[in-house]
């Protein structure tokens, strides 16, 4: 009777056990994802995404990539959401800086917490013009410079920027207008870019979209986190006496800014100063004739803010919107 009475307590606890497998709800665990290559790279965005394949055993209220410039970034970086539940899912990457090496990982978050994808790695494209020339481009503070000054032939909405050689049309001009220092293309414009008069940049299509012509603030900014506009010329100038004329005062380039003596052009139609100076515009009025600009200068180690008249013909620098 024993016996019979262990057994029967045997079957009933197995019983329990049977049915406890089959109905006890098991503790949910993070979901299981990976993350998708990375495609359709420009210099500002890409496009990637990822592939949730298990839940985990609990809802996936949130999904989406995130993104840095160190490895395995975290959802407390740039991230975007693309919505809940399992699946694929395709995210786009915004806000790029061109050049620039990132790791992506997808994530997703259920109640138990937040997974990650493996991480993958790619690096942004070079700045482009509308003419297919490239950029480089350098981060001086919470600024992102072209390193390099304009080229462009034609403005963003692929109109042509009007070329003018001819002295007198120069001076007479309220129109856009480029040339290239001393009206030669061959010799000068792939080390020095373009000249353009004032009007050419009140367009505001000169620069590549998502970039514009700065400010007098904005290159104020930038002097100013280089310590001021007595010692910042000597942190943007190219080193050296390769296209600077001796002595090229303090010139170390710490920023990799790489100013260039570009000259100019008088509102005359004239070209001067290629080697001793380099002069670049902002796109501030300061009033109906003359606008605000910065020039370096080969025997001094500052930047010098000044204003010139709109017909005058400056280099360009563009900065990130």
């Amino acid at each position: 009777m024993k016996n019979l009475l262990r057994l029967l307590m045997f079957f009933i606890s197995l019983l329990g056990v049977i049915f406890c497998l089959a109905s006890c709800e098991k503790d949910p665990i993070p979901p299981s994802l990976s993350t998708s290559g990375v495609s359709e790279i420009t210099y500002l965005t890409a496009t990637t995404g990822g592939n949730i394949t298990n839940d985990g055993g609990a809802e996936v209220t949130s999904r989406g990539v995130c993104w840095g410039t160190s490895h395995n970034p975290t959802t407390t970086e740039n991230k975007t959401d693309n919505g809940s539940g399992t699946g694929a899912f395709i995210s786009q990457l915004t806000g790029l800086d061109p050049s620039t090496v990132y790791y992506v990982r997808a994530y997703a978050v259920n109640s138990a917490g937040t997974a990650y994808g493996n991480e993958v790695t790619f690096t942004s494209g070079q700045l482009t013009d509308i003419d297919g020339t490239t950029y480089n481009t350098v981060t001086i503070g919470n600024q992102v410079w072209m390193k390099e000054n304009l080229k462009v032939t034609k403005f963003n909405d692929d109109t042509d920027i009007p070329h003018v050689t001819d002295d007198d049309t120069w001076f007479q001009t309220d129109d856009p207008g480029y040339s290239w220092y001393g009206n030669d293309e061959a010799t000068y414009a792939a080390t020095y870019g373009a000249m353009y008069n004032w009007y050419t940049v009140y367009t505001g299509k000169l620069c590549p979209e998502g970039w514009h012509v700065p400010t007098d603030e904005e290159w104020t900014t930038l002097t100013d986190f280089l310590g001021g506009e007595d010692v910042a010329g000597g942190k943007l100038k190219e080193a050296g006496t390769t296209h600077w004329e001796s002595p090229n005062t303090d010139a170390n380039n710490e920023t990799g800014f790489t100013a260039l003596p570009g000259g100019y052009r008088s509102n005359g139609g004239q070209f001067y100063a290629l080697g001793s100076q380099g002069n670049w515009w902002t796109s501030s009025e300061d009033d109906n004739i003359y606008v605000w600009g910065r020039k370096m200068y080969n025997n001094l180690g500052s930047v010098d803010r000044g204003h010139s008249n709109k017909n005058f013909g400056k280099s360009v620098r563009c900065i990130k919107d």
